[in-house]
């Protein structure tokens, strides 16, 4: 298998993930502004969730470019972060319809925090076939960022029983966290280039 076509794979994957997200958002029996009030903490739900599959899409477009080859070793990883991402639809239309209720916005921390490891699973996957001193290796590091979220990640899910919406703020804070271009992997391929 080459590396194109994992991720051809993955990116049709999950632009099937965010269709049937967006398929999930109903609408209105209103032709009133008043009739969108109810469909807010749906809107804001898919929003995020939108955000963090967009986050995923770019991550591993970025890891697959720094990455010389691909083999059997990494396909099930691949296929792990695939089917975690995969519930992303269900949590996000449950945590929206239930307008951040503390059981389904927990739930959409766990189901984030298992696509946050299933990604770091990959990554680890990749650098252990294009090895310690390949490309995307030093361009990984120690992985602060990646380790940063999990950690606020597993706060959110703590939170979350006893403040949804502050669990909902840790969960926006790891979004911005990697909105915030990652430039390690460009940083390493432009030296290399050099």
């Amino acid at each position: 298998m080459t590396k194109n076509r994992l991720e051809a794979f993955s990116d049709g994957v999950i632009a099937i993930i965010i269709t049937i997200m967006v398929l999930e958002m109903k609408v209105p029996h209103g032709a009133e502004l008043s009739d969108l009030r109810p469909l807010i903490p749906v809107f804001l739900s898919y929003v995020l969730s939108f955000v963090f599959l967009g986050i995923y899409w770019n991550n591993h477009h970025h890891l697959l470019h720094a990455v010389h080859h691909v083999d059997g070793r990494v396909l099930w990883p691949n296929m792990n972060l695939l089917f975690w991402l995969s519930l992303i639809p269900f949590v996000t239309g449950w945590m929206g319809e239930n307008h951040f209720a503390p059981v389904p916005v927990l739930l959409y921390g766990v189901a984030l925090l298992a696509c946050a490891i299933a990604y770091t699973i990959l990554v680890r996957a990749l650098i252990a076939i294009n090895g310690r001193d390949s490309h995307v290796a030093r361009a990984i590091g120690t992985d602060k960022k990646g380790y940063a979220s999990l950690a606020i990640y597993v706060l959110g899910i703590v939170l979350a029983l006893f403040s949804p919406l502050a669990a909902a703020a840790c969960y926006v804070a790891v979004a911005v966290l990697w909105l915030i271009p990652d430039r390690r992997i460009e940083r390493v391929l432009k030296t290399h280039e050099s």
